[in-house]
């Protein structure tokens, strides 16, 4: 999880800040690289296992790639990578320069995402995020060349300013530029939780059945594209591997969404990062300096976690089933 940003996006519900410097970010990193390699040391695990290593949280672009690869290095000194491991990571493409996209792909990342949202302006300046479609073309072009196997876009709905044919032609520009993978995601307003959010007025959201049409709108435009529909969110080109997994039964959800992931335990590290485990779930302290204060003392940085009982992995298991695959076996 890396909790920075170089803008503050008006809808965004993540855990994250824009540091007034890059030192913050670079000691932040310094913190992380501790935690892995104490994990590692305790963990036991037999090394070269890890297939899917995933970068998200926020902006994880906003470090440098010389950040970037000291963590992957940490990683795979701890744990060991998998040979062809997915090496994922979320980015702004704003910031997605040749130099950068060729970069990544040298460290040895594959998979990218980025958030879309919305394509039309007056959507884009109601949140804080501009970004044209020339711009989104260009980078996945760059990323493209560079190597990257996947690219993923995220879509929003629910957002000020859109309407049904709005989020319609935002669904045809994305998938005219045929990334692998398009998760659609409603827009959550928490604003006495997320304070920014105060800046999108409630008088200009849509309502329920708006939402709803919204979200239909933009399922149909990618079908009719190509698209598989995965789950309730998701959609993917038919070759790609999630598509695969559906018609194999094997489709898995996991706090990073639809994955064809199937470790039994997701290890994660950062401020407020999650980790599940077969036996429950544990917490890192939300607030980062008590996350590196603890760190700093060679001590685990989790704050809190939950036990789970065998009926409640019996209803995870159910809910999991109906949410991958919409329909489940009580047999």
């Amino acid at each position: 999880h890396v909790p920075f940003c170089q803008q503050l996006c008006w809808y965004c519900g993540c855990h994250t800040s824009v540091p007034n410097s890059y030192g913050r970010a670079s000691t932040y990193v310094d913190s992380l690289i501790r935690d892995i390699t104490r994990s590692g040391t305790i963990s036991g695990a037999r090394k070269g296992n890890v297939q899917h290593l995933h970068f998200g949280g926020c902006t994880p672009t906003y470090l440098s790639n010389a950040d970037l690869g000291r963590i992957l290095a940490s990683v795979n000194g701890s744990f060991g990578l998998a040979p062809g491991a997915e090496i994922a990571l979320e980015s702004d493409p704003r910031g997605i320069t040749r130099d950068r996209a060729f970069g990544l792909a040298a460290m040895g990342f594959n998979r990218i995402s980025f958030g879309v949202q919305d394509f039309a302006l007056p959507v884009q300046m109601k949140i804080n995020r501009l970004q044209t479609y020339g711009l989104v073309a260009h980078v996945t072009a760059l990323l493209r060349e560079a190597g990257f196997t996947s690219i993923n876009f995220d879509l929003m709905y629910g957002l000020p300013a859109q309407t049904v044919g709005s989020v319609r032609q935002t669904a045809k520009q994305a998938a005219a530029l045929r990334p692998n993978r398009i998760s659609v995601f409603g827009y959550a307003h928490v604003p006495w939780f997320k304070k920014h959010q105060r800046m999108i007025s409630d008088a200009e959201l849509p309502g329920v059945s708006e939402r709803y049409e919204q979200a239909t709108a933009i399922a149909e435009e990618l079908v009719a594209a190509g698209y598989i529909a995965i789950g309730l969110d998701h959609f993917a080109l038919p070759d790609d591997a999630l598509a695969v997994s559906v018609s194999a039964g094997t489709l898995h959800r996991n706090f990073q969404g639809y994955t064809t992931d199937t470790a039994d335990a997701l290890i994660a590290f950062g401020a407020s990062a999650i980790s599940q485990f077969p036996h429950g779930f544990t917490q890192a302290a939300r607030d980062t300096p008590v996350w590196s204060e603890a760190i700093a003392e060679g001590k685990s940085p989790i704050t809190r976690g939950l036990a789970t009982t065998a009926e409640d992995r019996m209803r995870a298991a159910i809910i999991e089933h109906i949410m991958c695959n919409l329909a489940v076996d009580y047999g």
